[in-house]
């Protein structure tokens, strides 16, 4: 920690394991437990919009998902499941979801009789349009205190990170 860096949460977690276990270096334990209280307080600035527009994260996610692959805005299931890493019955549950609130249709696979593609409706993306603006303008204002140097610097050791996390997960 410099000095002109404030304590945070995790500084009080590290000092209690150096007290309590000074045989175990408890350094990486720093740098995860910030990579958690990061990710878990800006889910909670991020939840913040996505419910000014009546979403939830995942409701967000799969809309976004949707409108990201371009006109006509449609998926295959699985395509978007694997997209969203999430299981085939979560997908399900989700999408029956999205369709009852008018979001999403779902229609015939020309490609394949059998299975159905997951599609915007008018009303779907007129919604993510609208929440997909305010939430790049909220993850703007969040990062805004850190320089854009320090962000650029940031965004690669993350990348770093997840290189090495990726591989593992598959």
């Amino acid at each position: 920690m410099t000095t002109e860096q404030q304590a945070d949460a995790v500084d009080m977690i590290l000092r209690q394991w150096r007290r309590e276990r000074p045989d175990l270096d408890i350094s990486p334990m720093g740098t995860i437990g910030r990579v958690k209280r990061c990710s878990a307080l800006l889910q909670r600035e991020l939840d913040k919009v996505f419910s000014a527009f009546g979403l939830s994260a995942w409701e967000f996610d799969v809309l976004a998902t949707l409108r990201r692959a371009g006109a006509p805005h449609c998926l295959a299931p699985t395509a978007l499941f694997l997209s969203l890493m999430i299981t085939s019955g979560t997908m399900t549950r989700q999408l029956q979801q999205l369709e009852a609130a008018g979001w999403v249709s779902r229609t015939p696979n020309p490609s394949d009789a059998r299975s159905l593609l997951v599609q915007l409706t008018p009303a779907g993306l007129e919604l993510i349009d609208r929440a997909v603006t305010a939430h790049v303008a909220n993850e703007a204002r969040i990062l805004a205190p850190i320089a854009a140097a320090q962000l650029a610097q940031l965004d690669e050791r993350l990348s770093e990170l997840l290189a090495v996390l990726e591989p593992a997960a598959e």
